[in-house]
């Protein structure tokens, strides 16, 4: 810890707890608010400054580092930059994840005196960035004294901690560098929360009852699961029960899919392996974490159909009984000595398990397909690669891959903010420069956030960047189509020329055909020294469903169930040689159907080509 010598202040104190609990760098946009309080960041031996391009950046960024490391910081200027961050603080609060936003605000003097300020909505009431913040974090708060501050730090940052979700801290600019007490042990503002013990052992006792009435259980994952680590407790349970697996697609990765139980993404009609067969043939599903939202089921069209033990991170609810103050691993654990062994379900599962499906591959001179650059990257998703799946089309192929035990995975799917994938996978790469860190994203969600590939430039990160050009929103395209879908095509791969200035090590390539994406993928493998950028061009159309998929469900989003789903037909009505002939054409690429469609009902004609 450094200050002054004989004066600790209020910006030492903050920097003090960040590095207790364990952040060692923060994200920075500069401004005249929060100087002083950089200065005061940036000499705590423990922390190291990370510059953004931008305040929505910077937010982006400090939310994939806490994916990474678990909690985070990003520090702002006053209004022009905290307002920008706050849809980066947004994602934090959707996907449960402990960001620190910190801004810095008005000296207090000048608040007091009536003065009118710069960098304000010109009014005299300096409260609306806190009123802002509070609807977007489990805790906001404004230091207005010094000797106030050591209170009001620890209890946002506990709360954050606690809760899995983003915090905000005000700081005004005249008080970074005001004398203040030193923190006493972090063990006060970190010590955890655990269950009621009486309400664990009772919800245990219940949950493997009622468990013990059902022939055909299986577990269900869903994204909350990491978030609180119970990732080994679950593989326990799992183990004990001996049934079926199944991940929702924001869960991904948090359950090994080289174990013998994984039984595959459960999706709706975009389920992989036989998921959504299995689990529709349970008559118990113990959710661990799950979040079922219009995305994740498919526009509600696959919900489970049976009541469910929905475990959440701190209670359990399931048919006839509710207990709150009951921690997720500690629920998943507890009941893992309790369960009966039961493998129903994957005795069905192994009847039901498809064929190992065989992917073309593609001519060198051929043209590149979203099936190609699926079939390209497989290869390269090993133990020690993260994967960043943008929002979009991307969702779909990512769900695709297999994930080798050791490998990450990465989805920002209930916030759903395009261009996501960019900053935080630099966030991510920031504290595990050691991993290969691969960003799959498309071009229109790439111009929203392209700036941070110059600070992946900038700090000589080995991210790589699968680029997919099919020049537009398609995925808004499938959902309704219209000119505003359109986009303004950019020469991506040369952005890069332009990010190295005269010292850079980024590369960068433009893959047009499947021996184009070879000669660049392996080019990126070999490259250390930064990032590299694969712009991958395909047509417009060519979008991620296949006809087999697009059949089997009985519930359509417009309410209730269709007569011709349930008479066997496929989607709105068409049987499955409707589907062959007409979704594609006649060089493998799928036209007038996309997942949105699935979700809207809605459908396009494929333009010409």
């Amino acid at each position: 810890m450094t200050s002054t010598p004989g004066k600790f202040t209020v910006g030492d104190y903050l920097a003090e707890r960040l590095a207790q609990i364990g952040i060692r760098h923060h994200f920075v946009v500069p401004g005249d608010y929060n100087l002083i309080l950089l200065d005061k960041l940036q000499a705590h031996p423990d922390l190291k400054e990370i510059g953004c391009a931008n305040e929505l950046n910077c937010s982006m960024a400090a939310e994939g580092y806490a994916r990474a490391n678990g909690v985070s910081a990003c520090v702002v200027t006053y209004s022009v930059g905290a307002i920008s961050a706050l849809n980066g603080t947004g994602s934090a609060y959707a996907e449960n994840l402990p960001l620190i936003l910190i801004s810095g605000s008005p000296n207090t003097n000048d608040a007091g005196q009536f003065h009118l300020l710069h960098h304000t909505l010109g009014k005299l009431d300096y409260n609306y960035q806190l009123e802002m913040a509070e609807k977007v974090t489990c805790c906001a708060v404004a230091v207005n004294r010094a000797e106030e501050a050591p209170r009001l730090i620890d209890r946002a940052i506990r709360a954050a901690i606690l809760s899995r979700k983003p915090c905000y801290i005000e700081i005004p600019t005249n008080l970074s560098g005001a004398t203040c007490v030193r923190p006493g042990p972090i063990s006060a503002v970190t010590e955890p929360v655990t269950s009621d013990q009486g309400a664990l052992a009772a919800a245990a006792d219940c949950a493997a009852e009622y468990l013990r009435g059902k022939l055909k259980p299986l577990i269900l994952v869903g994204p909350k699961l990491s978030r609180c680590g119970g990732e080994k407790a679950l593989i326990k349970l799992a183990e004990a029960m001996g049934c079926a697996v199944a991940l929702q697609p924001a869960a991904k990765g948090m359950f090994p899919e080289d174990h013998p139980q994984f039984v595959g993404v459960f999706w709706g009609q975009v389920s992989t392996l036989a998921a959504d067969a299995i689990l529709n043939w349970a008559d118990a599903i113990i959710c661990a974490g799950c979040v079922f939202n219009d995305y994740s089921t498919v526009g509600w069209t696959a919900m489970p159909s049976i009541p469910l033990m929905k475990c959440d991170m701190d209670h359990v609810t399931f048919p006839g009984s509710h207990f709150s103050r009951v921690r997720l691993s500690e629920f998943l654990d507890h009941l893992a000595t309790e369960v009966q062994f039961n493998d129903s379900t994957m005795i069905e599962y192994k009847r039901l398990r498809p064929d190992p499906f065989v992917v073309h591959e593609a001519a060198d001179e051929e043209e590149l397909t979203r099936k190609e650059i699926q079939r390209q990257l497989q290869p390269l998703v090993t133990p020690n690669t993260t994967l960043f799946i943008e929002t979009g089309d991307s969702w779909f192929n990512g769900t695709q891959l297999h994930l080798p035990r050791g490998a990450g995975y990465e989805i920002e799917m209930q916030w759903g903010h395009i261009g996501w994938s960019v900053p935080a996978s630099f966030g991510y790469a920031i504290r595990h420069p050691e991993r290969r860190t691969i960003c799959v994203c498309g071009d229109g969600s790439f111009q929203v956030t392209a700036q941070e590939v110059s600070q992946m430039v900038r700090f000589n990160l080995p991210i790589t960047i699968l680029l997919i050009n099919n020049r537009g929103y398609t995925i808004e395209v499938e959902i309704h189509d219209g000119s505003y879908n359109k986009i303004k095509n950019w020469n991506y791969a040369l952005l890069m020329q332009a990010f190295n200035s005269t010292d850079g090590n980024g590369i960068s390539f433009v893959a047009n055909t499947a021996g184009e994406l070879k000669e660049a993928i392996a080019a990126a493998n070999n490259h250390k020294a930064g990032p590299a950028l694969i712009e991958c061009t395909i047509h417009q159309d060519d979008c991620s469903l296949d006809p087999g998929r697009l059949l089997g469900e009985s519930k359509s989003n417009t309410g209730g169930g269709s007569p011709r789903l349930a008479a066997g037909h496929g989607l709105n009505g068409l049987t499955k040689q409707d589907i062959v002939e007409q979704v594609y054409d006649g060089k493998g690429r799928l036209g007038g159907y996309g997942f949105c469609s699935l979700i809207t009902g809605m459908r396009r004609e494929p333009e010409a080509h």
